[in-house]
């Protein structure tokens, strides 16, 4: 029996509509030097530009640039600091990738602004869901540019503290309601779901969170999952994160099978081996 077809989602990048008939691989490129996998930590100039090249030649179409660490024990930047960081980076990738989608890993609404205005990225990547900096949301309104909501409580440094729930699936699905309502409400029309895995919830409810990916799709917007490398999969197999690809590329298949249209990952090659697999199969099945 063959299942009902799911809209094909799309986000506008410069007048341009991106769509998701086939899910795209967002590579990461983590100006830290203390990201939770090592193997992912880039400072100098030529690592930062290899990388990009990396991540496109594999066969990634959006580049994710950050420069805060989203790791429990990493330092906590202001502003000030993310930037200083940041934009070097950014101002490098865009004048050697003129056309390439790049997305700005930021909770910071300057940092964001001055992303966008100066640097032509084109898409936020807010891991606080607007919840760090109170005028993310109007500015991502006024930069028009896709907004990646995800789900987190407090901040990395103390997320963890924050994993009781009334009812876990129930309360994420109503902080996104909510918060898609409020952007909505400002302007924000091209909205990309984050469930937000490895944030506020414990090992178990993160692959809770994968059983139930599925009902993310109410509310009509690009789903975004980021696994990669990620401590659910190491605490579950007691590995470090540098032997965790294969649980990742696991995860990520799960994720391909509920729907995702974004995964956001360290190992593109792989990921886009997933998509390629995980799309031959649902030719059966359309």
């Amino acid at each position: 029996m063959k299942s009902a077809k799911r809209k094909i989602k799309t986000i506008n990048i410069n007048g341009r509509l991106v769509d998701f008939s086939t899910p795209r691989v967002m590579g990461i490129v983590n100006i830290t030097p203390d990201s939770f996998f090592q193997g992912s930590r880039k400072q100098a100039a030529n690592e930062i530009i290899e990388r990009c090249h990396q991540i496109l030649r594999e066969g990634g179409t959006i580049i994710d640039v950050g420069a805060q660490s989203s790791s429990p024990v990493s330092r906590f930047l202001d502003a000030k600091e993310e930037a200083e960081r940041l934009t070097p980076a950014l101002k490098l990738i865009r004048k050697e990738f003129p056309d390439a989608i790049l997305s700005v890993d930021t909770f910071y609404a300057d940092v964001a602004k001055e992303a966008v205005e100066e640097y032509g990225i084109n898409i936020i990547n807010d891991i606080s869901g607007g919840q760090i900096d109170e005028l993310m949301f109007p500015v991502a309104a006024q930069l028009n540019v896709p907004y990646i909501l995800m789900h987190m409580r407090g901040t990395p440094q103390t997320m963890q503290t924050y994993t009781h729930y009334d009812n876990f699936i129930q309360d994420i699905l109503y902080y996104f309601s909510e918060r898609k309502a409020k952007l909505n409400q400002l302007g924000v029309s091209d909205v990309i779901i984050d469930p937000g895995f490895g944030f506020s919830k414990t090992t178990s409810q993160n692959y809770e969170l994968m059983a139930y990916l599925k009902y993310f799709h109410i509310f009509e917007e690009p789903i975004l999952v980021g696994i990669s490398r990620k401590s659910m999969i190491c605490t579950l197999l007691g590995i470090t994160p540098e032997e965790s690809l294969n649980g990742t590329s696991a995860l990520n298949t799960a994720a391909l099978l509920s729907g995702a249209d974004i995964l956001r990952v360290h190992d593109v090659k792989e990921a886009v081996e997933c998509v390629k697999i995980i799309k031959r199969i649902k030719e059966f099945d359309s």
